[in-house]
């Protein structure tokens, strides 16, 4: 059985809002006007256990919303949702001992207290048992390198050591099911990169389901295979990364060597004349030249034949485009909505 499974989930919220024309707003706070706002609408998830997916979309999109309902925080107002076997919103306490949440922006950590205090109290609050706590401490402790700063209070620590911490405090219970909400943001690479190596071998290692919401593409494409796009509370897109870079990359790079032994450095710049339609010069610097060309105008193979056909190439590599901006392209264009028409 799915771990998630959510079928025409629905959230709406009414907000009320001061109505125009009004003189002195003694009217409109009494009688307000009232917006009804679709945050989710009509999405449907199907999540397995032991999967690492991407929920991605902009600001506003919906991302937030459906996180608190998986939780439990929010109660939808319409359609089906199982998380675990369990409904969020009835069995709530039930479903707080089998996930675990992780905010990039705000810590679940006693802000005045050492880390390992925070982690015994958590302890404690989902009672776990002695054995399985010092057995999951001590792996946590070799995984995230947590002895440095195990007895720091949780103020004094930089923001990489506060992220372990708070990733050590969402899996000290042994969750199934992981929530990410922003887990690299405002890290630097060395901790970025400690962060997703151990969410890999958490995954691997335990099959621990992981759903990673982020604005760090870099984190999607290191860390999950799918990926969900969703927009005013719609799902735009549910599949794998590569397909969605193949379906929407616009496009492609090919960077060729060209073969200038023999020649001066000046005859080395070889005019690159008569481009194939589809193909344009980005740049060129001695023998290597930067061409662009779209996946739709012309395949990769024809144009390194049309090139070797006529200049000596030494090396050609290609550069798929950044699936940020890939994404990008999707937002500002709507490409996901016009392949549905």
């Amino acid at each position: 059985m799915a771990i998630i499974e959510a079928e025409g989930l629905q959230k709406t919220f009414r907000v009320a809002k001061r109505r125009s024309g009004v003189i002195g707003g003694m009217r409109s706070v009494i009688d307000p006007e009232i917006r009804i706002v679709r945050a989710v609408n009509d999405l449907s998830l199907m999540i397995q256990h032991g999967e690492m997916v991407a929920l991605i979309g902009p600001n506003g999109a919906g991302k937030s919303t459906t996180i608190k309902m998986l939780t439990g925080i929010l109660t939808p107002t319409g359609g089906k949702l199982h998380v675990a076997g369990l409904v969020p919103t009835r069995q709530r306490r039930t479903l707080a001992s089998r996930v675990g949440v992780v905010f990039g922006q705000r810590t679940q950590l006693w802000w005045d207290l050492p880390l390992i205090d925070s982690l015994l109290l958590s302890r404690h609050l989902y009672r776990v048992p002695k054995q399985r706590f010092q057995a999951n401490l001590q792996l946590l402790r070799e995984r995230l390198d947590l002895d440095e700063f195990l007895d720091t209070p949780v103020r004094q620590l930089s923001l990489g050591q506060r992220m372990r911490g708070d990733l050590a405090m969402a899996l000290v219970h042994d969750p199934e099911l992981l929530y990410l909400d922003e887990p690299t943001i405002g890290l630097d690479v060395v901790a970025k990169a400690r962060i997703r190596e151990f969410l890999l071998a958490l995954n691997a290692e335990r099959r621990t389901t992981v759903l990673l919401t982020t604005h760090d593409m870099d984190d999607v494409e290191l860390l999950c295979p799918r990926m969900i796009i969703i927009d005013h509370g719609r799902k735009l897109y549910d599949g794998s990364v590569d397909e969605i870079r193949e379906r929407f990359g616009g496009e492609r790079a090919l960077i060729a060597t060209l073969d200038a032994s023999g020649t001066t450095r000046q005859d080395s710049l070889i005019e690159i004349s008569d481009l194939p339609y589809g193909v344009r010069l980005v740049k060129q610097e001695e023998a290597r030249v930067w061409l662009s060309f779209e996946k739709d105008a012309l395949p990769a193979h024809e144009l390194v034949a049309w090139l070797g056909a006529r200049y000596p190439l030494h090396d050609v590599t290609f550069q798929e485009p950044e699936i940020e901006d890939v994404i990008r392209r999707i937002y500002e264009e709507d490409l996901l909505l016009q392949k549905r028409a």
